[in-house]
């Protein structure tokens, strides 16, 4: 009778203590260094999670007993098997003598069962079979801007200024050998505006390399000072400012077996942009989409890519704002003279099926929604898959389009954000998916939308951590057009109380805050200052992605003015709510979003208690020509837009706390931004807080991004 007592009262004991671990397991509260450099506390992830190229199988990386493994499997078979370590890869790499990985390289797979790598200053092959490594070639020491060739047997790099291409069995052969500094080959051009992401173009067979050549000479240069040597060294860059001398591009065509490179015609006027380069399939042919630097006018040019010579003009777009292509042509398989184009002449980015002539054959989607990435085309050529916001503005969708009808049919499953791959085969699709709720699910999919296989589902891996909740909800804008918010409260909210508010903005085109996937698009810090008892508000403005182009042109040639507007909706929002204390409302955001907030700081001066405002624009004539014109147009065509939104103006408004923060060597918004508003701040007496970062560019990054959020909340805690 006393042992069973004993076992009950034990019992009784060791429950009440297993529910008091669980209790503070689940009341865990995060660190700066949890929300911004644990990653742990991200959604587990497949690693480098790809298609074998020629099959329906695919690859990733995970970890095995510490040891980083290669996993291969199938679209319908269930089972996976471990294929190649790192350890094993690294001593076939040593073999052939090159230094090994301390981490998985990017694969990039051949038909059958050999991939290819980029890494060390060297093109390796690797043949799953005979688990043995070939060295293809190697590349200069000093190289970037690498790009492998169709075939994996060549690569393109940039070293300074000019362009090489590295073959096997042959010394690197400079394409170019300018000793100008001033004008640049193979990179990126026109500040990587209009989805440019890269300077070289391989035609398909990987005979031909298309590249810009970038004039800079006009421009202005611009200093950047490195304090680390004694004396500081002076560091100039390029930066065309808006109103000012822009780049003159063209596009090089080299020839690798002639070695000759040939220029396209693509004329006056000198400062255009040539956007969205691509080749025909049969290589005779590169297409240009050619814009004016008013950004109003896109012709689509056809050039020969043997002479160089302009062919014809397919077709024209025309808006009284502004056009912005970001596509090239996707051409359909099988057939070489048919191409879908993305355009957003209708207001959204819509698909559209031409010939080479410049036929228009059909408008293959329509609506009030966006088509966000083009994923590819069925085996037959007779789909096209693609995402789009057709469900919500705040949700990704797989979908197919039939080229011949236009009827169109949804993928995916499930209420959220879906990113996709489509197979070698076009059978298959990777749906790599979230929500509010959902931290990620992976699956194989067939083009039907039937489920293969599930590869991942991941754990919360926030379970242990007490968060507040999370809602998402529209208001209306003062013309009635919905905006989209989300409200972090803080965890075991008193409704009773009042709490301060830190509203975090961007506000600027191409960036969407508000979605519906993990944690509603919020990352961790905003759960810590909730955490803190702060709430943590966000409006996606008009101006900003995903809402078509009357949303996002709203702010044309004023830009800050519509923004204000409906973020101060936002504020009225809040104040209607009892639980928020209209006295303790802050701001913070960074570069637009800096912009954002110093503008509600001075302009509405009686809203906003304290700001934060990183790396901010504060005269749009000091920033790039090809973002500001676009949106702006130039300080001479638009004096009185750049005046009502030049800060310097509102200096002498400023009531509440501010604190201004940048990095010295930002080449995005540069240093003259927020040291000209200091000066006018000291003209004008008006005392504010000011904090650099030495050496970093626009963003904070790596560990110094911990020390740069702890001021930023410490700001935010004394002040707020």
């Amino acid at each position: 009778m006393i042992k069973t007592l004993f076992s009950k009262r034990f019992a009784l004991l060791l429950l009440l203590v297993t529910t008091m671990l669980q209790l503070q397991a689940q009341n865990k509260a995060l660190t700066m260094e949890d929300a911004l450099t644990n990653p742990a506390l991200q959604p587990e992830n497949l690693r480098m999670l790809t298609w074998v190229a020629g099959s329906d199988d695919f690859t990733f990386i995970k970890q095995n007993n510490g040891e980083q493994v290669l996993v291969r499997g199938n679209a319908t078979a269930g089972k996976q098997r471990e294929i190649l370590t790192l350890k094993q890869l690294n001593a076939a790499v040593e073999a052939i003598g090159v230094a090994n990985f301390s981490s998985y390289p990017a694969l990039h797979w051949r038909a059958g069962n050999s991939f290819v790598v980029d890494g060390q200053q060297s093109i390796i092959e690797f043949d799953i079979k005979t688990n043995k490594a070939r060295l293809v070639t190697t590349y200069a020491e000093e190289a970037e801007n690498t790009e492998l060739d169709p075939t994996m047997q060549r690569v393109a790099y940039t070293k300074g200024n000019n362009l090489f291409v590295s073959a096997p069995g042959a010394p690197d052969v400079a394409i170019t050998n300018e000793p100008n500094e001033a004008i640049v080959h193979g990179q990126a051009a026109h500040r990587s505006e209009f989805g440019i992401s890269k300077g070289t173009f391989w035609s398909p067979s990987g005979q031909l390399l298309a590249f810009y050549r970038m004039d800079q000479g006009m421009v202005t240069d611009y200093p950047l000072v490195d304090i680390n040597p004694l004396p500081a060294k002076q560091n100039n860059i390029k930066y065309p400012m808006a109103g000012g001398k822009s780049h003159e591009v063209t596009v090089g065509v080299y020839n690798i077996k002639t070695k000759k490179t040939t220029y396209l015609k693509t004329g006056e006027p000198a400062d255009q942009y040539l956007t969205n380069i691509t080749w025909s399939p049969d290589e005779k042919h590169i297409y240009v989409a050619v814009l004016n630097r008013d950004q109003n006018h896109m012709q689509l040019n056809s050039y020969n890519a043997e002479t160089g010579a302009f062919e014809r003009t397919l077709f024209e777009e025309k808006q009284e704002k502004y056009v912005e292509p970001e596509h090239g042509l996707y051409f359909v398989p099988g057939k070489p003279n048919q191409f879908v184009w993305v355009s957003e002449r209708t207001g959204y980015d819509h698909l559209y099926l031409y010939d080479t002539n410049g036929k228009q054959i059909r408008q293959l989607t329509s609506g009030n929604w966006m088509v966000t990435d083009i994923l590819g085309f069925s085996s037959k050529g007779d789909e096209l898959y693609y995402t789009s916001t057709a469900e919500s503005p705040l949700e990704r969708h797989i979908y197919a389009v039939n080229l011949s009808n236009g009827k169109t049919r949804r993928i995916s499953q499930g209420s959220g954000t879906h990113q996709a791959q489509l197979s070698p085969s076009s059978k298959y699709i990777i749906d790599n998916y979230s929500s509010q709720v959902t931290p990620r699910n992976i699956w194989v999919l067939n083009t039907e939308g039937k489920v293969q296989q599930t590869l991942l589902t991941a754990k919360n891996p926030l379970k242990e951590y007490n968060l507040g909740e999370t809602t998402v909800f529209p208001i209306k804008a003062d013309d009635g057009t919905d905006l989209y918010t989300r409200m972090i409260t803080p965890p075991n909210m008193d409704q009773n109380k009042k709490y301060p508010v830190v509203v975090y903005v961007y506000g600027g085109p191409h960036v969407q805050l508000v979605n519906n996937s993990w944690l509603a698009g919020a990352n961790l810090w905003m759960h810590l200052m909730a955490q803190q008892g702060y709430i943590v508000f966000t409006v996606d403005s008009r101006g900003s992605s995903a809402r078509g182009l009357d949303f996002e042109q709203a702010t044309f040639r004023q830009l800050g003015t519509v923004e204000m507007a409906d973020q101060l909706r936002g504020v009225d929002y809040l104040k209607s709510l009892p639980y928020v204390d209209p006295t303790r409302i802050g701001i913070h955001g960074w570069s637009f979003g800096g912009f954002m907030t110093t503008s509600l700081m001075t302009r509405h001066p009686e809203v906003f208690k304290v700001g934060v405002a990183g790396g901010p624009v504060i005269d749009w004539k000091y920033y790039e020509v090809m973002y500001t014109e676009r949106y702006m147009d130039s300080p001479q065509q638009n004096p009185e837009g750049y005046e009502k939104a030049n800060l310097l103006n509102y200096v002498k408004n400023l009531k509440g706390k501010l604190l201004m923060i940048h990095g010295t060597v930002d080449d995005v918004v540069v240093w003259q931004h927020s040291l000209q508003y200091i000066k006018k701040a000291v003209d004008e007496g008006i005392l504010l807080d000011y904090f650099v970062y030495p050496g970093h560019p626009h963003n904070v990054r790596g560990k110094d991004r911990v020390h740069l959020m702890r001021k930023v909340t410490q700001y935010f805690d004394e002040n707020l």
